[in-house]
């Protein structure tokens, strides 16, 4: 069961940092190819189910 205590996330939102340009640079690249990739994988498998059928 997860703990509720204030004080803990009070605790992790202390730690936290604004992330540096670079570092939000990187972020961004990398979850853009990563769109980029299940994108890419749900349109093959999109249009293979289309047109598959279509050829039997």
């Amino acid at each position: 069961m997860p703990s509720t205590n204030i004080n803990e996330y009070i605790r992790v939102l202390k730690l936290a940092r604004k992330p540096t340009r670079e570092e939000f640079n990187m972020i961004a690249k990398v979850s853009m190819a990563g769109i980029g990739i299940l994108g890419s994988i749900g349109f093959v498998i999109y249009a293979l189910l289309t047109e598959l059928p279509k050829m039997f």
